[in-house]
Parts: C-alpha cells; sequence; structure tokens
C-alpha cells in the first residue's frame, strides 16, 4: 500500500546522527558565499544530515534528497496546486491516452544526467521496482514504445504505467505516484549494485559523492550537492542543466547557491526571516502579520495569510469505549472552540472551520454540498453555554454522567454507574502549533463535562502508537501534501477500505482510527464502493455525488475530528534580498518553497532586490 503524506512528514523528523556520513561536517566551508548569488531557504531540515541516498529509508535522507524535493532528483511530472495541471519535468503527461487502464508519459528526449546520459525508461523501471515507495499494489508493468520522426534520428520513449486492477485498480494513486517518485540513474545503481554486491549494500552508502568516482553524485535536477555539515546544507547550480534549454527558455535558475541552514527549532527561524537571513521558509511562524515590517511576507495580505490545503486532526480510535459511540465521537468535536483555535493557537492562519472532510476552499470546494455542512455536521458555531448544553444532551443519551468537583471542576465521568478512564489526545511534544490546538481543545472539552487531558509525547513513542492503534485520540495531519488524488485520498487515509482494516496492535498505514470494521454491527459497506468507486469515475457530476455521500457518512459517524485549516506547507518569503516572490497577486507558481513540486520554477523568476 501507498502512503505518500508518510514521505513528507517523516522527512521533518531526521534523527541527530551523521553515522551514515563519511564525511559529515569536513566538506568546503560555504561561509564566504556571496549573499547577491545565495538563496538561503530553511524549514525542512532539522537534524544533522544522515545520508544524500535515494535509495534510502525517507527518514534516514537529508534535504534536498528526502520527500517530494527537485533540485537533485527528479520525478516525471510535478503537480500545480493552484490549478490541478500536471505539468512536465522529465515527462509529460499524455492526458488523451491515459484512461483507467494506464496513465501514458513521454519522457523529454533532452532529459539528461549530469555525467551526460540520457533520462531513459530502464531508470524509471529501477526505481519504480527498487524504490523506496512500493508500487507494485498501483502499478502492474510499465509498458515502453520508441516513438520516431520520420527520417529522423531522434525518438521518444512513450511509458504507459498499467494500473493493477488485480490489486488497487486505482488510477488516481498511479497519478500520485508520478510526480512523488523521484527518479534516479539505472546506469549508476546498477553499477554500484554490482560493486556492492546488493541494493542493500548500495542503500547505506551516504551517496554525498558517487562511490564510483568519487565526484559529484550523478542527479538530473538544476542543482547539485556542495557541501554539508551539522549547521548548513549547500548546493551549487548546474549551468548544463538539461531544463534550462528544455523548459525555461535558455535562463539560468536565478540563484548560484542554495543554502539550507539548520535550525532544531522554530523560533531561530523566526529571528532568521525577521533579520533577512533567510529568503524563504516553510516553517510554522506564529503572528505573521508582525513581520511585514521587517520584510516578511506571505501568499495573502490578510488572514488567513496562507492558502489551506491540509487538515490537521483528531484520529478516534473507534474500537474503545466511550469512543465506539458515534454521538459521544460528536459531543467531543462539538465542544471544541474552533474560533479560539484559529485565533491562538495557529494565529489566524485557519480561517472559518466547516464540518466534514472535504477542504472547502480551493481544488476541493466543487465537491462541497454546503446544505449537507448544516444537516449532518457538528455545530461548530455554538458558543459557550449553548456548547455546554448541547454537550450535555448528547452525554446523557449515551448514559455518560459528568461527576464534578466541589470547586466546580471536573472530576471524571460515569457510564452505567462504572467510573470511565480519563481519555488522552497523544502528540508529538515540543511541536508547538499543535501542543497549541491539543490544549485549547481539551480545555473546551473538560468545560463541557468530557474527562480527557493532554497526552505529549515523544517521537519515539507518537509513531508507533499511531500506526499500531495504541491511543484513545491522535494528533495527525492525513494527506500532509496536495496531490492529484484529493479529496479521496484525505478519505481513504481517514476512514479506509476493508481489505486495510487492521486489528489493534497490527500495523495499519490507514485507517488508524480502526473505523468501520468488516463485520460488525457498524460496519457501512456503501464506505468500501465509495472509496472503490471514486477513483474510477470520469464523469465530475457522478464523482461529486459521491463525494457528497461519503462526507454525509464521515460526519454521521465522525471517526476523526478536523480542527483546523492549514497550508500543505508554510511559505513564508523575505524580499530584502531576492524578489519577485509568487504571491496572491503574482501568482505565477504555486505557494511552495522553490524547491518542491511545481514551486521549483520560481527560482528562474527571481530576481535580486535594487
Amino acid at each position: 500500500m501507498v502512503v505518500l503524506n508518510k514521505v513528507a512528514r517523516t522527512a521533518l523528523a531526521v534523527p541527530a546522527c551523521c553515522a551514515l556520513l563519511v564525511g559529515c561536517g569536513s566538506n568546503t566551508d560555504s561561509s564566504a558565499l556571496p549573499r547577491e548569488e545565495t538563496l538561503y531557504l530553511s524549514g525542512q531540515q532539522t537534524g544533522d544530515p544522515t545520508t544524500f541516498n535515494p535509495l534510502a529509508e525517507a527518514w534516514q535522507c537529508a534535504w534536498p534528497v528526502s520527500g517530494r524535493f527537485n533540485l537533485m532528483y527528479e520525478p516525471l511530472v510535478t503537480y500545480n496546486t493552484l490549478d490541478g495541471v500536471i505539468e512536465p519535468l522529465l515527462g509529460t503527461l499524455v492526458s488523451e491516452l491515459s484512461n483507467n487502464d494506464s496513465i501514458v508519459v513521454d519522457l523529454n528526449p533532452a532529459a539528461k544526467w549530469s555525467d551526460g546520459v540520457r533520462v531513459n525508461s530502464e531508470d524509471v523501471k529501477f526505481i519504480f521496482a527498487q524504490g523506496t515507495i512500493n508500487t507494485s499494489d498501483q502499478i502492474s508493468a510499465i509498458h515502453v514504445d520508441t516513438l520516431r520522426a520520420k527520417d529522423s534520428e531522434e525518438f521518444t520513449e512513450r511509458l504507459s504505467f498499467i494500473v493493477a486492477k488485480d490489486k488497487r485498480n486505482n488510477p488516481l494513486s498511479v497519478m500520485d505516484l508520478l510526480q512523488a517518485v523521484r527518479i534516479v540513474p539505472a546506469h549508476v545503481f546498477n553499477a554500484l549494485i554490482e560493486k556492492f554486491g546488493s541494493k542493500d549494500e548500495v542503500k547505506k552508502q551516504d551517496m554525498s559523492v558517487n562511490p564510483l568516482t568519487g565526484e559529484a553524485p550523478v542527479v538530473s535536477g538544476p542543482y547539485n550537492l556542495k557541501d554539508f555539515s551539522n549547521t548548513k546544507i549547500t548546493l551549487a547550480r548546474r549551468d548544463d542543466y538539461w531544463g534550462n534549454a528544455a523548459l525555461h527558455e535558455g535562463k539560468l535558475p536565478a540563484p548560484k547557491y542554495i543554502v539550507h541552514p539548520i535550525y532544531k527549532y522554530n523560533e531561530h527561524n523566526t529571528i532568521a526571516m525577521r533579520e533577512g537571513k533567510l529568503d524563504a521558509s516553510m516553517s510554522y511562524i506564529p503572528r505573521i502579520e508582525r513581520k511585514a515590517n521587517s520584510g516578511v511576507h506571505t501568499w495573502l495580505k490578510n488572514p488567513p495569510y496562507y492558502n489551506p490545503g491540509a487538515m490537521p486532526m483528531f484520529i478516534i480510535n473507534t474500537t474503545k469505549e466511550p469512543l465506539n459511540n458515534k454521538t459521544f465521537r460528536r459531543a467531543l468535536a462539538t465542544a471544541i472552540d474552533y474560533k479560539a483555535l484559529d485565533q491562538f493557537a495557529v494565529s489566524k492562519y485557519s480561517g472559518d472551520m466547516k464540518p466534514g472532510l472535504i477542504m472547502t476552499k480551493g481544488l476541493e470546494a466543487k465537491y462541497v454540498n454546503d446544505e449537507d455542512l448544516g444537516t449532518y455536521g457538528v455545530n461548530m458555531s455554538l458558543r459557550d453555554a449553548q456548547k455546554i448544553d448541547a454537550v450535555k444532551a448528547m452525554l446523557d443519551s449515551v448514559g455518560i454522567k459528568s461527576v464534578w468537583n466541589d470547586d466546580s471542576t471536573l472530576s471524571h465521568m460515569e457510564m452505567k454507574g462504572q467510573k470511565l478512564p480519563t481519555l488522552f489526545i497523544t502528540c508529538p511534544a515540543g511541536w508547538t502549533d499543535w501542543e497549541a490546538i491539543v490544549k485549547i481543545a481539551v480545555d473546551g472539552m473538560r468545560k463541557a463535562g468530557i474527562d480527557i487531558r493532554e497526552g505529549f509525547v515523544d517521537g519515539g513513542t507518537y509513531w508507533p502508537a499511531k500506526g499500531n492503534g495504541n491511543f484513545d485520540l491522535i494528533m495527525d495531519k492525513p494527506s500532509a501534501d496536495v496531490s492529484p488524488s484529493l479529496p479521496w485520498d484525505r478519505f481513504n487515509q481517514v476512514m479506509g477500505v476493508a481489505r486495510d482494516w487492521q486489528p489493534i496492535g497490527s500495523w495499519a498505514g490507514t485507517n488508524i482510527g480502526r473505523y468501520n470494521k468488516p463485520g460488525s454491527p457498524e460496519y457501512r459497506p456503501e464506505v468500501d464502493s465509495l472509496l472503490n468507486a471514486i477513483p474510477l469515475m470520469t464523469d465530475e457530476e457522478q464523482k461529486t455525488a459521491a463525494y457528497h455521500v461519503l462526507n454525509r457518512i464521515f460526519m454521521e459517524d465522525q471517526p476523526a475530528i478536523p480542527v483546523v485549516y492549514l497550508p500543505e506547507q508554510f511559505y513564508e518569503f523575505s524580499d530584502r534580498v531576492w524578489t519577485n516572490w509568487p504571491n496572491e497577486e503574482n501568482p505565477y507558481a504555486p505557494a511552495q518553497l522553490p524547491w518542491v513540486a511545481s514551486g521549483t520554477k520560481i527560482l528562474w523568476h527571481l530576481k535580486l532586490a535594487k
């Protein structure tokens, strides 16, 4: 099963060790780089670089090899999150030939590796067969055809990615893979496998240099690794990058160097942005409007300042009593003060929250039925006494009694005369915005008579608890990356299909709350039917109707509680040194740092400030 959002999230928690790097900290110092030639970006790498090997596990890889970063290794295509267009890179989507049976891509005949070898179908097949993302459930085969112009030696390779009908049968997920999987040079890695004896041994190589030659890694992207240490990673521009001529009218990217300083805390990013030491960041910076006078800006001038793209939420363990009762789950959702979350937890970056699992703004908004939100969703606008009364009525209806101390603080809950254990919301410690969300939600729930507490834990506890179902509620951000498969992927991550359902104690990659257990009295087969059918729908009216039904079911059963809208990634930029950043008034690229997806094109549009 493919879990695309995990790649981006785990890359944020790079372990603080250098065991895999032979020369960590021993490379050329980049502190003297000319400021007018250097772009400083941050927010992805928070620990010491571990490995630059694209075959290593995502959590091991250092920026810009981990995640969906195009600076060294590129995918076939990119996804523009502003308009939903699949844009060309190493290849071009042949939309008129793509369908539910296969997704067709023509390789760009100009695409070359930095050693001069042409990017070809063997490179693609190599990484799809041996990459870190399991693609076999989605793609059954890759067919290659050679297209030649008449009376010419020029040719183009056409790749048909055959949808695995006997497995996932999901062309949406195949499209996700084409913009998520970074292609690597097969001729290099096959030689490394021959030298070291196995792929597993090759994965142990740090790849900060090519082990075959001792020179720079062989890459297809516009930048290559220059040097690294435990304080920064530096890339140098490749002036012979194939895409300059093929994609950018012969222009070079404006910055000659890109430096990613390594800050362990968001506060350090904030200070660096304010002082002009950073040009752009994807870190959470509170009260961003107060930084405008120091030249720090966002996509939008006014709240919520960022384009919404992700939906952090509390995933509920639906196997535990009383969390197995949908009325109690709706009581939890009703008790939350969503306006307080927006104002105090995320600095007004969320905007107005609405019920449901579909983003009400942007590309997903066309699938929202506003009437359904009012009919089936919890009332998010109740205030104070109204909220407390509504929650009490729900608790009463399921036989739960709130017991209060003499000082009017909550003691515990009882059901059928038995004291219920205190519930906890599991959340990674140190993730300041998430911690603030949990604290405010807990405060609202306790005021309404629900016995619940914060459960801040370290990463070594959080990740296993999440996969194994060892939690009551857990803070999570399903489908963190905006991709072609949304909102389907978010529904799948939260609600899941029967074949992926796992019992508590067994690892679950989707539906970690164990909702909709097959064979149980609460099982709703229509969830399975809709999740299986939507990826194959080509008629927009039919698809919209299906999403309406799926969203109603989510709102009725409330297996998770979306709490805020946040951007796919925070996008802050400074115009002190570099200008012409995209924003709502100049939307030539999405609100992404110029290393991700379609946002990479920003590098060719930046200009030096006068």
